[in-house]
């Protein structure tokens, strides 16, 4: 979109000069001076295309040549001095306003009220042109550090957030665990800011996955087609969503849920759409229901949705589907781009455009009842023009600025042959090209039938043609571009509100893949320890040892959270899995092939490996854990497999670990498979080119 802007201001200021270049041969005689009057229109333009694809500050110093050129045109040749607006505008983007004003008054001096504003006005139209293909430039640059922006805002109210509750639990455990190896009373005190760091983890985690609706979609496509039901998402509303977010994702879930436990459905819908900034949430599943019983197990959700300004209702559809409707209202949404003057400078500048072409045109209309009627209609052009050049809706309008700009033609004369240039501005903006351009041919050709039937000679003919034209394109100029710049700012948005939700499933996959890990071997360890004060002093001193240990690796699981880096040594991860699966009572073998490895590598197995002993440890009742790594040419891969899983158990809907973790290791090109065997052994294999 940003490599159309510039081109469609040289082609609308081309058309200008093209207006001056075809009148030279009507405004002074012979092929020399026919020549040198189109060389010095050349000279005017040539300068402008200049600042047109350079905003270099060197360009100013071709405004006096440029200058030079337009006066000598006009006081040489004849050429009309309109052109001195070229002038006015160029002066106008070099910040020199009074110069600006001093042309617009030497061209009031040299000629008349209709001169004047047509200098005024391709001042205008220039400077705005101009300007707002260099907002477009500008909006394309701002995306990037905006997008910045929004993640390093993210982080740091993740940070606040996190380092108020999650790193002073941790400096509590780190501090108490030290008393503790004196103090074996104190391992209870631990044991609870333990229990509470760990909740909050977990907590944080979900709560910053669940803000993003689009992902707790996805995740309910897999559960129900785990399930066996065929799931189809349609995601219509915009990231992220904040608070509502959370409701709507915790709806979701508890609407999936129901789905899968009813059991009966073949068939799911998730539909998300946006409208008057509300997020309309719907889920529609075949599953056999009654009215009476329709809304089992959905009463929690559907009370926290509407305490919160909501609405929640569930019921059966004409068809016997079941139907789950959650609205919530979006909210402010934080992510903008910074420059929102652009289109209303494009609408102040049309309306100037449009209050300059029908002053010149009341100009020819005489004073009195018939003036009166032309200005009431020229107003009512203008705000159809305005109104429909914008929107493009609705296209009755077109029809309408048609007849009015025809069909007082033999009343008002020539007068009115300028008004059909806004016609040809809306149909360029309004109309696909293929119907535009045979329009806009049969608009200029009846103006040019006009100005022949009204007694105009061929010259003057061929000029109100010209114009026609110019005048459109100038009404196409300035709304195409301010379109273009809206168009930019929304694409802008949209890739900082992207990046935001992707820092905030960062996060939840750090906290739950990393901090969560540590909070859950820390518990672990302090339970063990305490159970040791007795028996074994020096062993739960030991013990103690470690949690310190674990506590200060812990801050910097919750820097990385924050959006600092992961510094985690494969071996070292090993050694510590070890441990915790030991003092769990689960028996580990372990083999180490890996050798070298890069720090990224050993960084996303090392989180890939945490996560599978957290969960031998929360999911399992495994008595013995394999752990092995071996090196395969430029592949690393890990195998973690235990024999805890009960084959009769009933099957349960996966954690966010495993689909954090896959997420991951496609940042860095590996895969991930977790899989049981069908023979009570549960096995995790990762592998990272």
């Amino acid at each position: 979109m940003r490599g159309t802007a510039r081109p469609i201001v040289g082609a609308v200021l081309a058309s200008f000069a093209g207006v001056y270049v075809l009148a030279a041969p009507a405004r002074t005689s012979g092929a020399a001076r026919i020549g040198a009057a189109i060389a010095l229109v050349a000279v005017v333009l040539g300068v402008q295309v200049v600042r047109v694809v350079s905003r270099d500050g060197r360009w100013r110093w071709g405004v006096p040549v440029q200058a030079a050129a337009a006066y000598a045109g006009v006081l040489a040749f004849g050429t009309s001095l309109g052109i001195l607006g070229f002038v006015a505008g160029s002066l106008v983007l070099a910040g020199l306003w009074p110069l600006a004003v001093a042309v617009v008054g030497s061209a009031a001096v040299l000629g008349d009220a209709d001169v004047t504003i047509t200098c005024l006005l391709t001042g205008l139209v220039v400077y705005g042109l101009v300007r707002l293909a260099d907002r477009a430039d500008d909006t394309v640059a701002a995306r990037l550090p905006l997008t910045m922006a929004a993640v390093a805002r993210e982080r740091l109210r993740i940070s606040v957030e996190l380092n108020r509750g999650l790193g002073e639990g941790l400096r509590e455990i780190s501090d108490g665990s030290r008393r503790a190896v004196e103090r074996p009373e104190a391992i209870a005190d631990v044991l609870g800011v333990a229990r509470r760091s760990l909740n909050g983890a977990r907590a944080a985690a979900a709560d910053f996955r669940s803000m993003s609706l689009a992902p707790e979609a996805s995740a309910a496509r897999a559960l129900l087609e785990a399930a066996g039901v065929q799931a189809e998402v349609r995601t219509g509303h915009r990231e992220p969503l904040g608070p509502a977010g959370a409701l709507l994702a915790m709806a979701l879930r508890e609407a999936v849920t129901d789905v899968v436990r009813v059991g009966t459905a073949r068939n799911c819908l998730i539909e998300t759409s946006e409208e008057d900034g509300f997020v309309q949430l719907r889920v529609v599943n075949d599953g056999v229901r009654t009215v009476e019983r329709g809304a089992e197990g959905l009463e929690d959700a559907a009370q926290r949705v509407r305490a919160a300004g909501g609405a929640f209702s569930t019921g059966l559809e004409e068809d016997g589907r079941f139907a789950v409707d959650v609205s919530m209202k979006a909210g402010e949404r934080p992510v903008s781009l910074p420059d929102r003057i652009a289109y209303r400078l494009s609408v102040g500048l049309l309306a100037a455009v449009l209050a300059g072409f029908s002053v010149k045109g009341l100009l020819m209309v005489p004073w009195g009842l018939e003036w009166a009627a032309a200005a009431a209609m020229l107003v009512l052009i203008g705000a159809l023009q305005l109104l429909w050049a914008s929107s493009g809706r609705p296209r009755v309008w077109g029809l309408i600025l048609a007849v009015l700009s025809f069909a007082p033609v033999p009343l008002f004369g020539k007068a009115w042959l300028g008004v059909a240039g806004f016609l040809v501005g809306t149909l360029l903006v309004g109309v696909p090209g293929k119907y535009a351009v045979p329009l806009v041919a049969a608009t200029m050709a009846g103006v040019g039938a006009g100005a022949w039937a009204l007694g105009l000679g061929a010259a003057a003919v061929t000029n109100y043609v010209i114009s026609t034209l110019v005048t459109g394109l100038v009404v196409y100029g300035l709304v195409r571009l301010a379109r273009l710049v809206r168009d930019l700012r929304v694409a802008g948005e949209e890739l900082a509100r992207a990046a935001t939700v992707q820092e905030r499933l960062r996060a939840a996959r750090d906290l739950h893949d990393l901090l969560g890990h540590s909070l859950a071997a820390i518990l672990l360890k302090c339970e063990l320890a305490r159970r040791l004060a007795d028996v074994d002093p020096a062993r739960a001193r030991a013990e103690l040892d470690e949690v310190v240990a674990m506590a200060e690796r812990a801050g910097k699981d919750l820097q990385t959270a924050t959006g600092g880096d992961a510094e985690l040594s494969l071996d070292g991860e090993a050694r510590s899995a070890r441990s915790v699966l030991t003092a769990a009572g689960v028996e580990v073998e372990m083999e180490l092939a890996h050798g070298e490895v890069g720090d990224e590598t050993s960084a996303v197995l090392s989180t890939v490996l945490r996560e599978a002993v957290t969960n031998v440890l929360r999911h399992s009742a495994a008595k013995r854990c394999v752990i092995t790594t071996a090196r395969d040419g430029g592949t690393v891969r890990l195998v973690v497999e235990n024999d805890g899983l009960d084959p009769g158990a009933p099957r349960t809907p996966p954690g966010s670990g495993i689909g954090n973790l896959a997420t991951r290791l496609a940042s860095f090109g590996g895969t991930l498979s977790a899989r049981a065997d069908g023979q009570g052994n549960f096995r995790v294999e990762a592998a990272v080119g």
